[in-house]
């Protein structure tokens, strides 16, 4: 099979097309055929070497999380009725043609949902859902969504506005802004441009009642400026590490800074539910994945170097399943 492979961390440069055997499934376990496999921006961080303390990831490795195809084989111990179905999985490696993964790790695609909106929601439905129950957006209070285009970031819009909050998005570019604003977005906001902290606390009179922020770093550590007294600040980007609010600023106001991340991943249980719950929302139509790029599988890189350049407006997504013509 093909597959993606990092033989040395480094820039988008070192994800080589190689031919892997198939993989065989051990007891408890099957064999997925991927259709499309999931992209995050999590996974230029890994492939860089970073967090290697948290995420090991020993050399050479097979990157990504999951995605979605199609059960090929069963191991011992695992129902045969699996083969041939649709099902989203979650597992520890994504960029190929096929991925063993324990029978607990997938689940399958309700009829109607394609195969790339079931990909797109195996680990952005999973945080924005999680994030949307830390920060909990109420009906008429302002939300603040940082990096509003991104894969979690669209999904955050989309539940904050079902939730009857006035959104107010934030990213670096008109297209994301624009994408923002189809999904419900009430105003958006350039954090590119100076002064747009002074924008967001004069549109919202003071400040946001609740920040998400998918950015990190200084950036996001400048964005707590625009949390309202008494508010709450859900920080999860890691683009150039961790915010860090000042502490002793956040008591003065009263404000709530979580970093779920810090908190390490969240259990199986909780991941299947969340998933569950993603899959079925986007079926009836409720949360609507924002599909900006789909690449071939030996066009990871060019994945990954738009994720680097913040060029992504949307979700990213690699077409595992489609074998080059010619």
């Amino acid at each position: 099979m093909r597959a993606i492979q990092v033989a040395s961390f480094g820039g988008p440069e070192v994800l080589s097309l190689v031919e892997l055997p198939d993989p065989v499934p051990g007891p408890g376990q099957v064999v997925v055929g991927m259709a499309v496999a999931d992209v995050i921006f999590f996974d230029t961080l890994l492939r860089g070497g970073w967090g290697q303390d948290f995420f090991p990831r020993p050399l050479p490795y097979v990157p990504g999380g999951g995605g979605a195809g199609e059960v090929l084989k069963t191991g011992e111990g695992v129902d045969s009725a699996w083969v041939g179905r649709r099902v989203v999985v979650r597992t520890g490696v994504g960029y190929a043609e096929q991925v063993v993964a324990g029978v607990e790790e997938i689940m399958p695609v309700p009829g109607g949902l394609s195969a790339e909106t079931a990909a797109a929601l195996v680990h952005d439905g999973v945080t924005a859902l999680s994030l949307d129950r830390l920060g909990v957006p109420e009906k008429g209070e302002w939300v603040l969504v940082l990096a509003a285009a991104g894969g979690a970031g669209a999904l955050l819009v989309q539940l904050a506005v079902e939730a009857g909050a006035r959104v107010m998005a934030a990213a670096s570019s008109q297209a994301k802004l624009d994408l923002a604003r189809e999904l419900g977005a009430e105003v958006t906001v350039d954090y590119t441009r100076p002064r747009w902290i002074d924008r967001v606390r004069e549109v919202t009179g003071g400040g946001a009642a609740l920040v998400y922020d998918g950015v990190g770093g200084p950036l996001g550590t400048a964005a707590f400026d625009t949390v309202s007294d008494g508010g709450r600040f859900v920080t999860y980007g890691t683009a150039d590490g961790f915010a860090a609010p000042d502490p002793e600023s956040a008591a003065r106001r009263g404000a709530r800074v979580l970093a779920p991340l810090l908190d390490g991943p969240p259990d199986q249980e909780t991941v299947r539910e969340l998933l569950g719950l993603a899959l079925e929302r986007a079926a009836a139509g409720r949360l609507r994945p924002a599909i900006g790029a789909t690449y071939p599988l030996e066009g990871a890189a060019d994945a990954h170097r738009a994720l680097a350049a913040r060029t992504t407006v949307g979700k990213s997504l690699l077409l595992a399943g489609q074998r080059p013509t010619g």
